[in-house]
C-alpha cells in the first residue's frame, strides 16, 4: 500500500513538471515570437526597434553605418510577414517569417536580436543583412 501511494505521488509530481515546462515552452515561444514580430515591424518607433537589439548587434550596426541606431534603423531591408516557425535551443532562437528570418538571444532584459533580414544558403550560414561579432 505503502509503495502505490509513493508511486501515485511521483507520477502526480512528474506530470506537475512536464505540464509546468510545456507551459514555459510556450511563453518562451510567445516572448520570442513577439520580439521579432515587433522588430520587423516598420511602425515600430526607431528607439524601441532599436532596443530590441542585442547590445553587440547595435554596436556592430552603429560601426559598420557610422550613425546612431535609429537613424539608420529604417534603412534595413526587413521583409516581416507571418510567423512560419520559431524555434528554440536554450538561450537562442530563430523565428522565421514569410519574408525574413530573425535571430535572437536570451539577455538579462530578455529575448533580443542578434541578426535580421537573414536569408538562407541552403547548406551554408544564412546571409545577414544586420548582425552582431
Amino acid at each position: 500500500m505503502r509503495l502505490s501511494m509513493l508511486g501515485a505521488r511521483v507520477a502526480g509530481a512528474a506530470t506537475v513538471l512536464a505540464l509546468a515546462l510545456g507551459g514555459c515552452a510556450s511563453a518562451q515561444d510567445g516572448d520570442v515570437r513577439d520580439v521579432a514580430v515587433d522588430f520587423v515591424d516598420p511602425g515600430l518607433a526607431p528607439d524601441a526597434r532599436c532596443d530590441l537589439l542585442a547590445a553587440a548587434t547595435r554596436a556592430a550596426l552603429e560601426s559598420e553605418e557610422s550613425a546612431a541606431c535609429p537613424d539608420v534603423i529604417g534603412d534595413l531591408p526587413l521583409a516581416g510577414g507571418a510567423v512560419e516557425s520559431v524555434e528554440i535551443w536554450g538561450g537562442n532562437a530563430q523565428v522565421r517569417l514569410s519574408g525574413d528570418t530573425v535571430f535572437l538571444t536570451e539577455t538579462s532584459t530578455g529575448w533580443r536580436v542578434v541578426a535580421a533580414a537573414c536569408e538562407s544558403r541552403g547548406e551554408a550560414p544564412y546571409d545577414c543583412e544586420v548582425e552582431g561579432p
